[in-house]
């Protein structure tokens, strides 16, 4: 019979007939032994006639061996029912072909026992399967850990936020106490955890212990924490920046509306510099808020891919008005067989503008900027391979003792100089930060005097 997806089959008469007989015959001598034993007795002490006793004696034999013959046969299906039940694992036989009722029914309970066993496992595997999808499709990460705390299993969530990391994270000192203590509670157990390479990171994993295994479910927050820092940051440096331009209008305002509300001449005067003033706001609210949405991301590296040439070409072309203004030309080195890269084309155009910015603001006048673009091989400063973009220019360079804090915010060697460019103190952060998404490098090299390069290293792969 057929059920749930199982086939059947009629067991092969032919094929046991030579296992039939044998049992057959061990069946026959058993059940003839007794009445041969009686039979033999009665003839013997003349309770039975010679020919009566034979006549009885040799229908008893007649039964035994036809009932042998039947139990011997039934005996020999369920050996084979027994085996084809073990060795199939999709089909079932049938037992019609069973002739002793009580062997029949004793089949069909066996068949019936092991359909069972099989619905069970199917419906088990079916929700193992089920269980298993639902796991894999998990927004968050998630981690299946053998008893000796190595990675068995990761969820498309977990090779995307972690990648090459995971093995980092485990060796992470908070997660091993959590997974030590979730081991030995049998409990779940909750625990932050703060990263701080390749780029900050602030995690709540949950470590839950199954059986030998555990599970580390892992919830980002990075998002989370670097909003509440940005809007902390955001409230500090706006008032800081902005506090020196709003004063400056302030007081022109109010000195337009007193002593110089009938000086024309001074009224065009002081309203350029408000101009001015309002303009410099402008910029540093904008960078300000550009800084803040790269670190809200930052955590999360950028999935498309880039063809560097291009954009670098796009950008150069954009600067002719300035270089124009500041008498400085341009040098471009860039081979056209780069790898491509994974990258965000805006934030990346954002990096090189402000560079190539700052190049122009800061060097010589009438001098000239190189762009210089390679392929880098794994090295002694590269952990994998990349791209190299190095902006040299040939203006004043910067003291040994200042670079380490170039990508300060508001940082400035020269306040004063960097002010009257129109700088906001932001350009170099913002660089440092979408460096840092791109899992990248920023190196500074400087000799006063002479210029100042900054290479910018970008790996093929996040």
């Amino acid at each position: 019979m057929a059920d749930a997806g199982l086939t059947t089959k009629t067991l092969n008469d032919k094929a046991l007939s030579d296992k039939a007989w044998p049992a057959a015959l061990a069946f026959f001598l058993a059940l003839g032994a007794l009445p041969t034993i009686i039979f033999g007795l009665l003839v013997a002490f003349h309770e039975l006639a010679l020919l009566p006793g034979l006549i009885s004696w040799g229908i008893c034999l007649t039964v035994a061996l036809g009932f042998g013959i039947l139990l011997g046969r039934d005996m020999a299906v369920m050996a084979q029912l027994v085996r084809s039940l073990r060795m199939s694992p999709d089909e079932l036989p049938k037992t019609t072909n069973l002739a002793v009722p009580g062997m029949r029914l004793l089949g069909q309970e066996a068949i019936n026992l092991v359909r069972a066993e099989r619905l069970n496992q199917a419906r088990a595997s079916d929700r193992s399967a089920a269980d298993h999808a639902l796991l894999e499709r998990l927004p968050d990460p998630l981690l299946r850990l053998n008893d000796s705390g190595a990675v068995i299993w990761r969820n498309a969530s977990a090779i995307a936020t972690f990648g090459m990391e995971t093995a980092a994270l485990l060796r992470h000192p908070d997660l091993r106490a959590a997974l030590g203590e979730a081991t030995s509670s049998g409990t779940p157990v909750r625990q932050s955890i703060a990263l701080t390479v390749p780029v900050p990171r602030h995690l709540d994993a949950t470590v839950i212990p199954v059986g030998g295994l555990a599970y580390v479910l892992i919830a980002d927050r990075t998002r989370e924490r670097n909003v509440e820092k940005m809007r902390a940051d955001f409230i500090a440096n706006s008032s800081h920046e902005l506090r020196t331009p709003l004063a400056s209008l302030i007081g022109f305002i109010e000195t337009l509306r007193g002593p110089a509300a009938d000086d024309v001449e001074a009224q065009q005067r002081f309203l350029g510099i408000m101009a001015e003033q309002a303009h410099r706001m402008q910029r540093v609210i904008e960078d300000l808020l550009s800084l803040s949405r790269i670190e809200i991301n930052e955590h999360q590296p950028p999935e498309t891919v880039l063809f560097l040439p291009p954009l670098l070409e796009r950008i150069a072309a954009g600067m002719e008005p300035m270089l124009q203004t500041n008498h400085t030309r341009i040098e471009l080195s860039i081979p056209a067989d780069l790898p491509r890269i994974p990258a965000d084309a805006d934030q990346l155009a954002q990096v090189f503008t402000n560079l190539l910015d700052n190049a122009i603001k800061y060097g010589k006048r009438n001098g000239c900027i190189k762009v210089i673009a390679a392929t880098a091989s794994t090295d002694d400063r590269f952990a994998a391979n990349g791209v190299l973009v190095s902006v040299t220019d040939d203006g004043a360079g910067i003291a040994r003792e200042n670079i380490p804090r170039l990508t300060e915010r508001f940082y400035r060697v020269d306040k004063g100089r960097s002010r009257s460019v129109g700088g906001t103190g932001l350009g170099l952060a913002i660089v440092k930060h979408v460096v840092n998404r791109h899992r990248g490098r920023l190196l500074i090299d400087s000799v006063e005097g002479q210029g100042t390069t900054f290479t910018v290293w970008l790996p093929t792969r996040p």
